[in-house]
Formats: structure tokens, C-alpha cells, sequence
């Protein structure tokens, strides 16, 4: 069975081998990276000011160089957020 870190490892391979993905794959690897963030910045977040909407803003942000089109998924995902209220 494959630890955490290796499959971490298969999956990171995999995607640097895409050069497109399709709109659901799109959707989840939205899912997996507001997923990861969340992992990373949990203890930063309880003492955070920043709500998730800005959270999700700044990963944009940072993704938007390498990854236009995951960064356009994940700025829709804020301004839905933001209509939501959240």
C-alpha cells in the first residue's frame, strides 16, 4: 500500500505530464487544491484575520502564472464564495 508522501509523489508526476485537463478534472483539482491549502494553512488560518474568500484569492493569485485556466476556476470559486456571503 502506498504512503501518503508516495502517492503524493505518483500524483505530482502524473500532472506534469498534462498539458490540458477537461472541465471536470478542472473541478476537482479545484476540490483537491482548496483541500490541500486548507491542510497547509490550518494553523495559520485560527490566527488569521483573512476569511476564506481572501485565502482563496491569494492562492489564485500565486496559481494564475502557471496554471491560467485552474486560476480562472478557482477566481469564480471566490466570487461565488463571496456572492454566498461566505
Amino acid at each position: 500500500m502506498n504512503t501518503t508522501k508516495q502517492q503524493l509523489a505518483s500524483l505530482h508526476e502524473h500532472l506534469a505530464t498534462l498539458q490540458t485537463v477537461d472541465a471536470d478534472t478542472r473541478q476537482q483539482l479545484v476540490v483537491v487544491l482548496a483541500d490541500i491549502s486548507r491542510l497547509l494553512h490550518a494553523d495559520a488560518a485560527s490566527t488569521s484575520n483573512h476569511t476564506p474568500a481572501e485565502a482563496l484569492e491569494t492562492l489564485a493569485a500565486r496559481f494564475d502564472v502557471d496554471h491560467p485556466s485552474l486560476s480562472n476556476a478557482l477566481r469564480q470559486l471566490v466570487d461565488a464564495l463571496g456572492k454566498a456571503g461566505i
